[in-house]
This record gives structure tokens, sequence and C-alpha cells, in this order.
């Protein structure tokens, strides 16, 4: 015991963090319930934006509970989560682009009130969340994946907001499809952001990683 608190253990596990714990189930039932409004109120408005609102926080919902399971993990699956996670963000923008295509061709004209009241209540919600993590923006992969994930909702939805101003102003589907695209876009940059994050540890700590990986393999033996 006095020695890992030394530093002398080298099993890679991070310590666990109580108030980072308690942050990230805030997050998640935070998220949870944003997602069914936000789903709601995208089917019921026609919005692409709105609705690539929604997955974005069905998306954190699920990133925050993964994050939850490997927390007090080994250093070398944190990282691995990481990757995973960064994947399915740039999945995320792939699917919100594809939306936004296919709102275009269909000519789609959103309902604006509808988008700019969930939009501002979304804003809130997200606007807390980052605030509570911004303490962790600069942790390891999992931390900042987490982070970033808070970080654009944010900015999506005040783009959101943006959007419904224009959809009333113009009465066209055209500032829906766009702000759509943004959001796809920081989706796909916050991927790519992620895993370059993750494979850097993967890469700095490999003997590190690989010495764990041999002890538990011979844990696992000797059991």
């Amino acid at each position: 015991m006095s020695a890992c608190c030394s530093g002398g253990c080298s099993s890679g596990k991070p310590p666990v963090d109580g108030k980072y714990r308690r942050i990230l189930w805030i997050a998640l039932f935070v998220n949870a319930i944003m997602f069914a409004i936000e789903l709601y109120g995208g089917i019921s408005s026609g919005s692409v934006s709105l609705l690539a609102d929604a997955v974005d926080f069905f998306g954190d919902a699920a990133n925050y509970g993964v994050s939850l399971f490997v927390l007090a993990l080994a250093s070398l699956w944190r990282s691995r989560t990481a990757l995973l996670k960064g994947a399915m963000m740039g999945a995320y923008g792939i699917f919100v682009l594809a939306s936004a295509g296919w709102h275009f061709v269909n000519g789609t004209v959103p309902q604006p009130v509808t988008m700019g009241v969930i939009a501002a209540l979304a804003l809130v919600s997200n606007l807390g969340v980052a605030l509570l993590l911004y303490a962790y923006r600069n942790g390891d992969a999992d931390m900042r994946s987490v982070w970033l994930c808070s970080r654009n909702d944010a900015i999506g939805n005040v783009a959101v907001m943006l959007a419904a101003f224009g959809v009333f102003g113009t009465r066209s589907g055209w500032p829906d499809i766009v702000v759509a695209c943004v959001i796809g876009l920081l989706g796909m940059t916050a991927s790519r952001a992620v895993i370059k994050h993750a494979l850097a540890e993967m890469r700095s700590k490999p003997a590190q990683f690989q010495g764990h990986d041999a002890n538990e393999a011979v844990e696992l033996k000797r059991r």
C-alpha cells in the first residue's frame, strides 16, 4: 500500500478520482434525458440539426457510461477505449452528414420555434456539464474525449439556435442543413483528435503496457 502511494507500483492503473466519477454520472443522466427530449423535438419539428444533436446526446451518454466502466482500469485499456470512442465519434459525424444530404434532397423546412426552445435547453445542460469537466480537459485520452464531447455539444447547441433564427427568417431549410453539416464536421474533427491522442499514448509507453500485460498473463496462470 505504501509503495503504491509513493509511486512504486507499476500496475498502470490511475487513481480513481471520486469527484470525476460523480461528474460522469451526472453527465450520463443529463445526456440521456436530453437525448429523449431532442429526439422527440427533432422528429416533431422536422429539424435535421436538432436530430443530429439528439444522436450526439445518445453517443455522449454511451461514452460517459464507457468512461465510468474503464475509470479504474489500466492505462492500456483506457487508451484502447478512447480509440474506440474516437471511431464512434467519426461514425456519428458521417451519419449526420448523410442525414443532412437526405433532408436537402427532400427540401424539408423545420419548425423554428421548437428548434430554438429545445436548443436553448440543451445549451444550458451542456454548459453545466462542460463546466464540471473543465478541470479534466488535459487528462489522458479518455478524459480528453469526454471533455471534447461536452465542448462540441455546447457549440452545436448554439449553432442549432442560430439555425432556428435562420429558418424563421428565410422560411427555408438551408440554415438547418448547414448547421447539421457543421455538427457532423465537428464530430469528425474531434474523432481525429481523440484517435491521435490515444495512439500517441499507446506508443509512448509500450514497454510499460507490455510489462503490465505480461504480469496479467502470469497472474492468470497462477489462478
